[in-house]
């Protein structure tokens, strides 16, 4: 048994989240410059596909006009009884002009074409270098999360088994993958609809200079649909977060609600039952069922390939039951068991701990090609709740 120094370690510690944290800032940094970059290279690119259409039409649209500036020069050359020497020369001026035309135009277009491809590639090549200072800072993340706890924290860490060190790691880098899908959502939807509507009031400013009131008025329509289409988008981030409904109404209606998204969303049919009497429950215990069902679902919609899925709730007055049926590929119980006793399952994995932490059980029935049953049994009482709550305030809602 080796002997540790807190002190020491401590100032190693705090060295190293210095460091990480003045890195991180940095790879924040060139991850939002590859961004701007990534956003002024799509914008050139949409603007060169534009304008290499419009010319590659006019290259179509010369090439008939010289095809018949060629074939009106042979018909006055070869007739010189009909035609006078002025009508000669005007027709090959005229070919002349539409093959110079022509030559000009195959030129812009052989540019503009090798342009759209430079800047398609530079454009996968800018998105690449985000995804890696994305990944960096993310794992930057981890570490600092890891190492940001107190020292007995990490004393202990070091001293406990293999098994568990690779299971905190892994709450933590799911924690961390949480916050940058949401961060990716923030930026992807909200950030970009507020960058475009302050583009929107600035051209309707303009608009209004020049005292052109009926583009003002088409103007503003459209930026009032940005601005309700903005906020959807807003509840629906809210939403996942923290269903509203869950405080406002009781877990039944915000299941319900839920179970309907996930049908508009993703395209499979769902069921919701409630058998027993809709009543509320502990705040805790109705939080705990919900991010219950939200990753039952999720493993579903993920890797069950299943075209339905049905979820059950039974509201007892000392037993809450849970059943989530799917029709998809299936999967060996067992062997999926091993892998959730090593840790490897960490979905699975979640969903016991929780319920083992309200004192209830979950019972898996699954086989290949032949669906999957879940069956969570949760009892009702003060203790399963006091400590559902208790790890909410501790660790955050997940």
């Amino acid at each position: 048994m080796f002997h540790l120094q807190p002190d020491a370690i401590d100032r190693v510690i705090k060295n190293a989240i210095n460091v990480m944290e003045s890195s991180k800032y940095q790879m924040f940094e060139i991850a939002e410059a590859s961004r701007l970059e990534k956003e002024s290279l799509t914008r050139e690119l949409e603007e060169i596909k534009h304008e290499t259409s419009i010319t590659i039409d006019l290259v179509d649209k010369l090439e008939k006009d010289y095809k018949r500036s060629r074939i009106r020069l042979t018909e006055v050359s070869r007739d010189f009884n009909k035609y006078r020497e002025e009508d000669i020369k005007v027709a090959y001026e005229a070919a002349i002009a539409f093959q110079l035309q022509l030559t000009i135009a195959r030129e812009k277009e052989n540019n503009l074409k090798a342009r759209r491809n430079d800047l398609q590639v530079r454009t996968k090549n800018v998105d690449k270098q985000v995804e890696r200072a994305e990944t960096i800072v993310s794992q930057m993340n981890v570490v600092l999360e890891y190492l940001s706890g107190d020292l007995n924290q990490v004393t202990r860490i070091l001293e406990s088994a293999k098994n568990r060190q690779l299971l905190g790691l892994k709450i933590i880098l799911a924690q961390e993958e949480e916050r940058k899908r949401i961060a990716r959502e923030i930026h992807d939807g909200m950030a970009q609809t507020l960058a475009n509507v302050v583009l929107r009031t600035e051209i309707a400013q303009r608009m209004l200079i020049k005292e052109d009131i009926p583009a003002v008025k088409e103007e503003l329509v459209d930026l009032k649909g940005q601005v309700r289409g903005g906020l959807e988008e807003v509840r629906k981030i809210i939403f996942n977060l923290r269903p509203m409904a869950l405080d406002d109404l009781g877990i039944v209606p915000t299941l319900r609600k839920y179970v309907q998204d996930c049908e508009e969303k993703y395209r499979i049919r769902t069921q919701f039952n409630l058998v027993g009497k809709q009543t509320r429950i502990p705040s805790g215990l109705e939080i705990a069922i919900f991010r219950l069902v939200q990753e039952a679902l999720s493993n579903v919609i993920k890797h069950a390939k299943a075209t339905f899925l049905s979820v059950e709730l039974t509201l007892e007055p000392d037993q809450v039951q849970i059943y989530v049926v799917d029709n998809g590929v299936g999967f060996d119980v067992p062997q999926t068991e091993q892998k959730i006793a090593k840790g490897n399952n960490f979905g699975l994995l979640g969903m016991r701990e929780r319920v083992e932490l309200l004192e209830g059980t979950m019972i898996i029935d699954s086989a290949k090609d032949s669906g999957t049953k879940i069956t969570m049994l949760i009892p009702i009482g003060g203790g399963a709740e006091n400590k559902e709550e208790n790890q909410n305030g501790q660790h955050g809602e997940s």
